[in-house]
């Protein structure tokens, strides 16, 4: 991977992930959290923020290239999800756990 392609990863990782490693952690603990997304057993959304958790404790010169790839990963799936918002109050919604899951709490200014 370029040098020119980690920034980008890292820009579009920084713009599309809003919670702290800590929050994503504690999150992923709830109920709420593992109540939502698709695949056997864990979804891929909790196990995508456990490797946000991850990335997120990594320092950016230690990231490798699998790191940046699935940040690229994190920042498409933001971007798509996003753009289904519902309509109303989303604090409790599926729609905004899934996002969660992602490191994205919409309801963060």
């Amino acid at each position: 991977m370029s040098d020119e392609d980690r920034k980008d990863a890292e820009e579009r990782f920084g713009e599309a992930v809003n919670m702290t490693a800590k929050e994503l952690e504690d999150w992923l603990e709830t109920e709420e959290s593992q109540s939502v997304g698709v695949g056997d057993g864990e979804s891929v959304g909790h196990r995508s923020g456990r490797r946000i958790v991850e990335i997120l404790r990594t320092k950016k010169a230690d990231r490798t290239d699998d790191d940046h790839e699935h940040m690229k990963k994190v920042a498409g799936y933001v971007a798509r999800h996003s753009k289904q918002r519902p309509d109303g109050d989303v604090t409790d919604t599926k729609w905004r756990y899934s996002l969660m899951n992602w490191g994205n709490d919409p309801e963060k200014g």
